[in-house]
C-alpha cells in the first residue's frame, strides 16, 4: 500500500481543457443561491493502479472517493484524474464512523467527488468540494429503508457534529437509498501545495 502523499497541483496551472471542466477557485451558487468557492488545489492521480494503493486511511482508499460514470466529461475519466484535497478530511471523519460502527462503509458509485461539470452535479453540491460521501452499505446491510438510514444518519452527526446528514425522504435535499455524509464547503490548502508569488 502507498501511504505516500500524491502530487498537488494548483487547478489554475491544468491545461485549459481539464481547468474547464473542474472551474478551480470559481464561485458557484448553492441550492440556498449563496456563493461558494470550487475548491483550487487538487492530488494528481496518475493511473487507477495508484487510486487503488494509495490508502488515506487505514480502511479507505483513494479509489474509493473517485470512482464516477460516464456522467463525468471524457477528459475528467482520463489519468491523471483530479481530487480535492479535503477528501482527506473526509476521509479522516469516515474512518472514525468506521471503527466506531465497527463494519465496512461501502460509496457507491458517484458517491465520492464529483467535479462541477458531472451530468448529474447539482449546483453548489459538497460532492464537488471532494467532502461529501453517499454510503450505501454499511458491512452487510443496505441502507435503503427509513430506519437504517435514519439510524446512522443520527449516529454519524452524534460521534462527529461536523458532519452533515441529509433527511430520509423522496423530495429535494432527501434521500431514500444512502446515507449522505458531508462536511460541507471545505477546501484545503495543503503545507506543500504551490504558492503564489510576492
Amino acid at each position: 500500500m502507498n501511504h505516500a502523499p500524491l502530487p498537488i497541483v494548483d487547478g489554475l496551472e491544468l491545461d485549459a481543457p481539464v481547468r474547464s471542466l473542474l472551474m478551480p477557485g470559481v464561485a458557484v451558487r448553492d441550492s440556498h443561491a449563496r456563493l461558494r468557492r470550487l475548491p483550487r488545489f487538487f492530488y494528481a492521480v496518475e493511473s487507477w493502479a495508484a487510486a487503488l494503493e494509495t490508502q488515506l486511511t487505514p480502511h479507505f482508499a483513494m479509489w474509493e472517493f473517485m470512482d464516477v460514470d460516464l456522467f463525468e466529461p471524457a477528459p475528467l475519466r482520463r489519468f491523471p484524474r483530479y481530487v480535492p484535497c479535503a477528501v482527506t478530511s473526509l476521509a479522516a471523519h469516515l474512518e472514525v464512523l468506521r471503527q466506531h460502527i465497527g463494519a465496512a462503509l461501502h460509496i457507491s458509485a458517484n458517491g465520492g467527488y464529483r467535479s462541477p461539470s458531472h451530468g448529474k452535479s447539482i449546483a453548489g453540491s459538497p460532492h464537488c468540494w471532494g467532502t461529501a460521501a453517499n454510503v450505501y452499505r454499511i458491512g452487510d446491510q443496505y441502507l435503503d429503508e427509513r430506519e437504517s438510514i435514519e439510524k446512522y444518519s443520527a449516529l454519524a452527526v452524534e460521534l462527529l457534529p461536523s458532519l452533515r446528514a441529509r433527511p430520509y425522504g423522496s423530495g429535494p435535499g432527501c434521500v431514500d437509498d444512502h446515507v449522505h455524509l458531508d462536511l460541507g464547503y471545505v477546501t484545503a490548502v495543503p503545507s506543500d501545495a504551490p504558492g503564489e508569488e510576492s
